[in-house]
Order: C-alpha cells, then sequence, then structure tokens
C-alpha cells in the first residue's frame, strides 16, 4: 500500500468511526458535512453508512435519506437494498417497487429477501408471485434468505399451501424455516395445523427457540388446548436457555395461561417472573380482567404504579378499562380514563371508548354512554354502536335504542344482529307490531342470520386436544435431544392411554 494509500485508508476510518458516534439526525448531519468537506461525499461506503442510518435506524430520516441517495451517480447493491428496508419501513412501499424496478443488475440475495417482507406487508399475492417466478429464474430459491423469506410472504398474504408447497422442497430446513412455517399457519388462524408442525419439528430433532415456543403457545391460546400447551411448558423448563431467561416466552405462557382459563397457573408464572416487561403486565391484567376478575385486575394495575415498575400503554389501559366493564367499576373507570390522558399523555382509542361505552351500558347509563358516543373524538363503529344497542335492549330503553338503530343503518344496514336486537326489544316491551315489522324488514332484505357457532372445550383426564391435533401426526423416527423429549412428553401418554384401553 503507498503512502498516499495509506493516508487515504486512514482517513477514511476516521470518518467510519465517527459515525459509530452518531446517535441522532442532528449528529448525522454535523458529519455529512465534515464528509463533504474531507471529499468523502463520493465514496460509497462513507455515503452507504449516511443513508444506512437514516433508513434504518428508528432516529432516522428517509426523506434525508432519498436526498442523499439522489445525489449519488452510481448507487451499489448495498445503497439499494437500504433504501428498500428503509421504504418498507415507511407508509410509502410504492417508492420501494419503484427502486428495484431501477436496479438492473444489482439485484442480489438480501434485495429480494427484503423487498419480499414488504410484499407480505402490502398482502399482495400477485406481486409476491411474480418476484417468485423472478427469483427461480435467476436459481435463487436454493438460497436460505430467499426460501424462508418467500415462506414468510406467503404466509403473511394466506396461501399457506403455496407456503408448506416451499418448506416442503426443503431438504433439511434450518429453525428459521420452521418458524416461518409455523407463523405462517398462526397467522392464517390455522391453529392445529401449527400445532402439528411444531409436532413435527420436534420429531425431526430440531431445537426450538424463543421465537418457537412464543408462536406455538399463542396457537395453544387461540384453540385453548391446554393440555398441549401444557407440555410446551415442560419442553420450557427441559431446554438450555429455561423460562426465566427469557421474558417474552414467559409472557407466551401467562397469555396462554389466561385465555384457555387457567388463570391461577397464569398468575403464579407472573409472580415468579425475575423480570418483566409491560408486556408482562398487560397480558396479567387482561387475563384477570377477561375472566371477571375486576378487582384483581386493578389490584395488579395499581400495583404496577405504585412500584413504578413500567411505565403503562394504550394496552394497558385497555385492560383495566375491560376489568372496570366486567366489573361494572364506574367511578373506577372514570378515575382511569383521566390519568390516562392528564398524566401519561395517551389518547384514548375506539377500543378504550367501546369498553366505556359497554360498561356505561351494563351499568343502565344508556344515555350517558350515547352522550359519550356524540361527544368523543374519534369516528364511532358499528361495533360500539350495536353494544350500546343490546345495553338499550337489556334495560327496555326502546326510544334510545331506535336512534342508535339509525345510525347502525348508516354503517352496516345488513347486519341481522341489529334486526334481531330491536325486534328483541320491542318484544320485551310489548311492541307486538313494531316486532312484526322488523322481522318483515329483514325478510325482506334477505337478511340471514349467520350459522350457529360451535364450542369445543377439553375435559381434564380425555385428553382432547392431544387427539385433535396429533392424530394426523405420521409416526417417525425420533432423532436428537429433542426427539427424545418428544416422545417422553408428547408420546408417553399416549401409548399409556392406549395400553389403558
Amino acid at each position: 500500500m503507498s503512502p498516499k494509500d495509506g493516508a487515504f485508508w486512514k482517513a477514511q476510518q476516521n470518518v467510519l468511526i465517527f459515525f459509530k458516534r452518531c446517535s441522532t439526525m442532528k449528529h448525522i448531519k454535523e458529519a455529512h458535512g465534515r464528509v463533504v468537506q474531507s471529499g468523502f461525499d463520493r465514496n460509497a461506503l462513507v455515503v452507504g453508512k449516511i443513508i444506512e442510518f437514516c433508513a434504518v435506524s428508528c432516529q432516522g430520516d428517509m426523506n434525508y435519506a432519498l436526498r442523499v441517495f439522489n445525489r449519488i451517480d452510481k448507487p451499489d447493491s448495498f445503497i439499494y437494498n437500504t433504501m428498500i428496508r428503509g421504504f418498507g419501513k415507511t407508509s410509502q412501499p410504492q417508492k420501494a417497487i419503484h427502486l428495484y424496478r431501477t436496479m438492473h443488475g444489482k439485484r442480489d440475495t438480501f434485495t429480494f429477501s427484503f423487498f419480499l417482507k414488504i410484499i407480505a406487508a402490502l398482502g399482495s399475492v400477485s406481486l409476491g408471485k411474480q418476484l417468485h417466478c423472478t427469483i427461480l429464474k435467476l436459481g435463487l430459491e436454493i438460497h436460505t434468505y430467499v426460501r424462508n423469506s418467500l415462506i414468510h410472504m406467503y404466509g403473511m398474504v394466506g396461501d399457506t399451501e403455496t407456503a408448506r408447497h416451499v418448506f416442503d422442497e426443503i431438504p433439511y430446513p434450518d429453525l428459521v424455516a420452521w418458524n416461518s412455517i409455523i407463523d405462517s399457519h398462526l397467522h392464517c388462524r390455522k391453529y392445529k395445523d401449527a400445532l402439528r408442525l411444531f409436532s413435527r419439528m420436534l420429531q425431526s430433532g430440531m431445537q426450538p427457540d424463543h421465537a418457537t415456543f412464543v408462536v406455538t403457545l399463542s396457537a395453544c391460546g387461540a384453540i385453548g388446548a391446554l393440555d398441549f400447551g401444557r407440555r410446551i411448558h415442560s419442553l420450557v423448563f427441559d431446554s438450555e436457555f429455561g423460562e426465566s431467561e427469557s421474558i417474552s416466552v414467559s409472557n407466551s405462557l401467562i397469555d396462554m395461561y389466561a385465555k384457555c382459563g387457567a388463570v391461577d397457573e397464569a398468575y403464579h408464572i407472573f409472580s415468579n417472573m425475575k423480570g418483566r416487561d409491560v408486556v408482562s403486565w398487560n397480558v396479567m391484567i387482561l387475563g384477570l380482567a377477561s375472566h371477571g376478575n375486576g378487582e384483581e385486575a386493578l389490584a395488579l394495575f395499581r400495583k404496577m404504579l405504585q412500584g413504578n415498575a413500567e411505565r403503562p400503554d394504550g394496552v394497558t389501559f385497555l385492560g383495566v378499562l375491560s376489568a372496570c366493564s366486567r366489573g361494572g367499576l364506574v367511578e373506577e373507570s372514570k378515575q382511569c380514563t383521566d390519568i390516562m390522558g392528564r398524566k401519561y399523555n395517551i389518547q384514548p382509542t375506539i377500543k378504550h371508548y367501546g369498553c366505556v361505552v359497554d360498561l356505561l351500558g351494563r351499568a343502565g347509563l344508556v344515555k350517558e354512554a350515547y352522550n359519550l358516543i356524540k361527544t368523543m373524538p374519534v369516528e364511532c363503529n358499528a361495533i360500539v354502536l350495536r353494544t350500546l344497542l343490546a345495553a338499550c335492549r337489556l334495560h327496555g330503553c326502546v326510544e334510545l335504542g331506535e336512534k342508535v338503530r339509525k345510525h347502525l343503518l348508516e354503517l352496516e344496514p345488513d347486519h341481522s344482529s341489529d334486526y334481531v336486537l330491536l325486534a328483541n326489544m320491542y318484544a320485551s316491551t310489548g311492541k307486538w307490531n313494531e316486532m312484526s315489522r322488523e322481522r318483515r324488514s329483514m325478510q325482506q332484505r334477505k337478511v340471514q342470520k349467520p350459522e350457529p357457532g360451535n364450542s369445543f372445550i377439553g375435559i381434564p383426564g380425555l385428553r382432547l386436544e392431544k387427539g385433535t391435533i396429533e392424530t394426523s401426526i405420521a409416526r417417525k423416527e425420533r432423532r436428537g435431544k429433542w426427539g427424545d423429549l418428544y416422545e417422553c412428553i408428547f408420546a408417553a401418554p399416549r401409548r399409556k392411554e392406549e395400553k389403558v384401553t
């Protein structure tokens, strides 16, 4: 290396070291000024660092990144990919598509991986399949990053069949591929398939990680698979990292147990956590609230505030208001909404107002609930109005119910529940002619009631959850430590039952 080259390299390294100290856009702009003064504004590596901070960092500015990008004569693949990543994080994905189309000859595996994530966020099946065809033409489908991104993309756009096809073509799937395919089925609400895939993953000998447990426990909670969830809990204890070292896994366990009705087990995990984040408090408060333990939920919320454990967010207050609603705690809900805006500067959403309307309706304060709907700063939706209509029916407030019904006709004119609620309200007050008129109107508009729902419960001792989840899992040779754990925890109880029967 010549002295001139050595001096250039040293100057470049000093500039890059200076960039590492930057933590705000003000620092970056100052550094950019130095770059221009020192003549490095045409250096791809240095300019790439500026764009990377502006496009990817939480403190960045995508507009500034774009201005810097437009001054580059010949951007390289790294700069293009960074810009695509940045636009993927903003509300301007179309600009990422435009950049992709201008990248002639500079697309690499990272380009497709980043762009597939943007397509997944857009939910465009056709665009995803077009990109898949391009990947096949270039022979990049064998690349791990691209293949896993394809699975994720198809799952997010709702095409689990193609996601499964891509996954099944992998000879030896890695952990990211397993997590992607399980998460794809979870996203599409195919919870039993997600649990089957998790079981198949253990059978293959693959070791799950935190992300695997979080996704699979979410599937258990969604369908009330308590028995399966308890087995996953035992796997967590048998894992190398253990439950105590992962807040996210502990939070998922709390959520799963609460959704399955085992609130005591959820609280036991919460109480024994060495460290908690705001999600820990939220899932426990929501779990208590959803099972009618309003006073306990409020007590936990007070404990959270008194200990300055975590700063509550919008979800925290949603759980508290839900607890107030189920417990009929009107005054407590007013205090909650007061400190929500005054102390924590959190603006209530339609979900928060919906909880308050539900609470006031349950307490018989339907006029106060109606006034709240008229004065709240967010636009009301049909769900909140329907909640108030149900309260009017419960308390026999026909006149107000008719007003609410008129608002609902403007939003959702053909929703069967509205006709039924109003007709039942007329019947409960002896207004049979009005009830008949509402029923005839429903028939004339050909509004049909939805198919009746079905409930599924797991009865202790019968292991219904395991039967429905594992019946179609092929019995393959168990390999490795995690295959042995599967044998002990999942397969052993089945053999025991077969012997008894």
